[in-house]
């Protein structure tokens, strides 16, 4: 499947500051709170908060403030009420983007958002201008050499009804549906496939070739991914 970019995928090794931590900490709560707040507080019959545990723990987020992000969510303990928002919006020479939101102020991460792409020859753009483009996905990488006979898997996560499988280096990227997304995680799990990511993303139904403007992207993308309000940015 083309098109499948995340700021992730190509951000540079950096050492994390206590601030930046703690921005990552904050963000991960908010996922935590929502998840917890849709579909109860029981990690095991809700899916969306075991992914954002699962999330937390692999950044190290302390015990303590998972157990706190849930009980906000579940409405146990006081706090301002996170909202979930998607904006839609171009970067340097008009590649679409999707910009994940999850703040309790949408007039301050609207505005800093819009100060971002206007900064780096971007902008926002009004509903459905850039959605289209995109396509909704579970999304599974594993390490490909923790794989005794490739071929061997590949056919059987065909059987699964999976979307698509990419390899990207050492990685083999699994699509799948949506409605598929937990089934084949968790059968993956019963097989003991060691999982190194899992998520749902927007992908771009286009390939983007965007290596003239690598620099350009980088610096909107880390911008970004730096606003407090931003959850994931997707292109």
């Amino acid at each position: 499947m083309s098109g499948h970019s995340k700021w992730t995928q190509i951000k540079r090794q950096k050492g994390i500051t206590d601030h930046k931590r703690s921005a990552i900490f904050t963000k991960l709560g908010n996922v935590i709170s929502i998840a917890s707040r849709e579909g109860g507080e029981d990690s095991e019959s809700n899916f969306k908060l075991r992914l954002a545990i699962e999330k937390a723990k692999q950044a190290n987020m302390p015990k303590e403030n998972i157990e706190r992000a849930i009980k906000r969510g579940a409405g146990k303990l006081e706090g301002s009420k996170i909202e979930e928002i998607i904006y839609e919006g171009f970067g340097p020479n008009g590649i679409p983007l999707i910009i994940e939101v999850l703040t309790d102020n949408k007039n301050r991460a609207a505005a800093n958002i819009k100060s971002i792409l206007n900064k780096h020859n971007g902008s926002l753009s009004g509903p459905n201008s850039v959605l289209w483009k995109f396509k909704k996905c579970g999304v599974v990488k594993i390490n490909k050499s923790k794989i005794t006979n490739l071929e061997e898997f590949e056919l059987k996560l065909m059987d699964l009804q999976i979307e698509d499988i990419e390899e990207e280096n050492e990685k083999l990227i699994i699509y799948t549906k949506l409605k598929e997304f937990q089934k084949i995680k968790e059968k993956l799990e019963e097989q003991k496939i060691e999982i190194e990511y899992s998520e749902i993303e927007w992908i771009n139904k286009e390939k983007i070739d965007f290596t003239a403007i690598k620099e350009k992207m980088e610096k909107i993308l880390e911008e970004l991914n730096d606003e407090i309000d931003v959850n994931n940015v997707f292109y």
